[in-house]
């Protein structure tokens, strides 16, 4: 459906988009909620299943209702 109307995969879909800046910096776009959030740890709800960010001296920068920076040293970024 996506290629038929030329629109982006992630707008038709709602898939999330992770931009990631060296191992300090991440942007999460299309997330429905916070799970879980410690300094360790950032677990975020997509509609695709669950992201979950871990490292040290984890912060959200900033969120609104489709997109979240998280800041810190992040050690790994996984999928469930």
């Amino acid at each position: 459906m996506a290629d038929a109307t030329n629109m982006p995969k992630d707008v038709v879909l709602g898939v999330p988009i992770l931009t990631m800046t060296g191992q300090t910096e991440v942007s999460v776009e299309n997330y429905r909620g916070i799970i879980e959030y410690t300094d360790l740890l950032v677990r975020v709800q997509t509609k695709i299943g669950q992201i979950k960010i871990t490292g040290k001296s984890l912060q959200i920068d900033y969120y609104t209702n489709d997109e979240m920076k998280v800041t810190g040293r992040i050690t790994s970024i996984e999928y469930h």
